[in-house]
């Protein structure tokens, strides 16, 4: 392990969790934390009777759904694409 990461301790959905970061990236990972807290906060108001981590599990796959389509979105990727379907469409026909 690195002997130059920071240690700190975030909290999010009311627990503390300590994490080993390299210091260039504090700034990032508490800004993450917050939006992360937030969205677990969201949650809370709009599905009431659910556990924290069911909360937790719901900020992920939003996160993970929202990464997805980005890079569906990305338009290096589409043009990428666009090349390999042309490149399939000449050979098929």
């Amino acid at each position: 392990m690195e002997d130059n990461l920071l240690l700190i301790t975030v909290w999010l959905a009311g627990r503390s969790y300590r994490l080993r970061i390299k210091p260039e990236e504090e700034s990032a990972v508490r800004k993450a934390v917050k939006v992360a807290d937030q969205k677990v906060n969201e949650m809370r108001t709009h599905y009431a009777g659910k556990d924290d981590q069911d909360f937790m599990a719901m900020c992920l796959l939003m996160y993970a759904a929202d990464s997805a389509i980005e890079s569906f979105n990305n338009p290096l990727l589409q043009d990428e694409l666009n090349k390999l379907s042309a490149r399939i469409e000449k050979v098929i026909a």
